[in-house]
Formats: C-alpha cells, sequence, structure tokens
C-alpha cells in the first residue's frame, strides 16, 4: 500500500515548485502584455519622433543630419545636397515620410545644370540673387523638370516632391505660364504625393477654375502666415501684418476645406510668437516648423 501523506521535506518541495510556477506565469503573462503594448516605433524599429514637421533645405548629408532627422515623422530635404537611396530607405524604414525639394518656378547659379537654361529665363529674383524666375512655358525646361530632374530624385525613393516657386504664375501672370505650372505639377502628381509650397495665386485660380485638388497635390507648405521677414541677409524677422495673415489663414482654410494636408513654415526666435503659432496650429489642425534661419540648416 502507497501512503499518500507527505513528509514536511516534501512539502517544502511542493510549495517551492508552485511558487516557481507562479513567478514564471507572471513573468510569460509580462512579456504577453509588453508585445501587445510596446509603442510602434520599438516594434518595427521606428524613431521615436518628437514632432510632425521639419524643412531642412540647406542641410547637406551626413551622420548628423540623419540623427536630427530621427526627430521629425515628415521631413523635407534636398536630395541635390548629397543624399542617396540609402539614406532616404533608412529614413522611411524607421516610419518617416520623406519630401525632396524640386524647384519648378526658378533656376539658382549653384546647379550644374544652370547654364542650360539661362536661355529661357525670365528675370532676376527679388531677395534671391543667385535665382533667375524660368519661363515654365518652355517645352525645354518641362521635359528636363518632368523627364530627367524628377526622376532623378524620384529614383532615391522618396515619398514625394516639395514643389517650389510656381510662383512664377504671379510674377508673370499669362495663360502660357499658368498652363505651365498646370502641366508640371500634374505631372509630378503622378511620380509621387506633392506639398506645394506657397502658389496661393496659381492654386486659388486653379480651384476656382473647377480643378480637381487631387490632380495637383497633397499638401501646402505656406510660410510667414504669423512671421514675416525684415531682412533676407541678416534673418531679421518680426511679426506679420494682420491683413497678410488674414489673407493666408483664407488660402490654407480653403486648401484644408478640399481635405488636404496644410503645413506652415514660419521665422522667428520669438516665444510669444512660436506659442501664438503652436496653439493656432493645434486649433486648425495645421502642421508646422518654426526656424530660426531663412537658410533653414
Amino acid at each position: 500500500m502507497i501512503s499518500t501523506k507527505f513528509t514536511g521535506e516534501n512539502t517544502d518541495l511542493k510549495r517551492s515548485v508552485r511558487a516557481r510556477i507562479v513567478i514564471l506565469s507572471v513573468l510569460v503573462l509580462s512579456v504577453v502584455f509588453l508585445c501587445i503594448n510596446i509603442p510602434e516605433y520599438l516594434a518595427v524599429g521606428k524613431d521615436p519622433v518628437k514632432y510632425d514637421y521639419g524643412v531642412f533645405l540647406g542641410v547637406n548629408a551626413g551622420k548628423k543630419a540623419m540623427k536630427e532627422f530621427r526627430k521629425y515623422e515628415t521631413i523635407v530635404l534636398d536630395v541635390q545636397n548629397g543624399f542617396d537611396r540609402d539614406d532616404i530607405q533608412s529614413l522611411k524604414e524607421r516610419g518617416h515620410r520623406v519630401f525632396s525639394y524640386i524647384n519648378v518656378g526658378s533656376v539658382e547659379n549653384y546647379r550644374d545644370y544652370y547654364n542650360d537654361y539661362l536661355d529661357i529665363t525670365l528675370g532676376e529674383y527679388d531677395n534671391w540673387p543667385d535665382e533667375r524666375w524660368v519661363d515654365v512655358s518652355s517645352s525645354k525646361w518641362q521635359d528636363f523638370i518632368l523627364n530627367d530632374l524628377a526622376e532623378k530624385i524620384k529614383d532615391t525613393g522618396i515619398d514625394g516632391f516639395f514643389v517650389d516657386n510656381i510662383d512664377v504664375y504671379y510674377q508673370y501672370h499669362r495663360e502660357p505660364v499658368y498652363d505651365g505650372v498646370e502641366n508640371i505639377l500634374k505631372g509630378l502628381k503622378e511620380k509621387g504625393d506633392v506639398i506645394i509650397n506657397g502658389g496661393d495665386t496659381f492654386v486659388m485660380e486653379y480651384l476656382e477654375n473647377g480643378g480637381a485638388a487631387e490632380m495637383i497635390l497633397d499638401g501646402i507648405n505656406q510660410e510667414t502666415v504669423f512671421t514675416a521677414v525684415r531682412d533676407y541677409e541678416s534673418d531679421e524677422f518680426g511679426e506679420s501684418s494682420e491683413e497678410d495673415r488674414d489673407y493666408y489663414l483664407e488660402y490654407t482654410g480653403a486648401v484644408k476645406k478640399q481635405g488636404k494636408e496644410v503645413y506652415l513654415l514660419e521665422y522667428t526666435n520669438d516665444e510669444r510668437l512660436k506659442k501664438v503659432i503652436r496653439d493656432r496650429c493645434r486649433e486648425l489642425g495645421y502642421k508646422y516648423y518654426i526656424s530660426k534661419s531663412l537658410g533653414l540648416e
């Protein structure tokens, strides 16, 4: 006959086993809980971003730049500043959206293709002595932008284009210029997402003419809604006039009603004004970036 009684030693052993089972169960449940609730950026190798939006057009490629970019969800850079496919892919794998600058309405004298298009420039660009406005109605220019430059930028793997200087239509308010801008924007939209920098004259006229917003843009970036540039050479900034602020808020609001994103790019060192910008953008559902310099380094 086998006895069912436990000695004191066996009782202690049983308690020890039970304690270990309880501890192991707690550990297993903790691991399961962490796996379910772990932040997404850790679960998939994403960066813990601090800011929605950053514009870095004056930044060159390098480890310092890549480290700084990790703080921002949506990044605007210029791939012509040395960024390659590996750089862009690294950022995208870590959860960032990456847009590259493309200048469609003027040409800068530091670009290696500057001299090739001097013959179709229209005039000097106020406050930016290294640029000249370009005739966007020219098939030569449209072919270059859409079939050469944009393709090279796209090949780096960017999510889309940050399109600058369609304000050429404001400067040269003619139908061929309007048509040229529209053709370029539609061509870029076929290659990726498009954020238009400024462009209020063209965009509002396009929408008033019954144009479909989704054919030319995914969002707009508007500079100096709440701030103003007092001196371009010394980075002296101030506060925008009520008239300018109301005008740009009307423009950005019209685009927002189209279901498109609105981004603001402001320039100031004034902490009071920074707070005004942050509060209004939260209220309006806009994303913003505040820079200390026009160079956007």
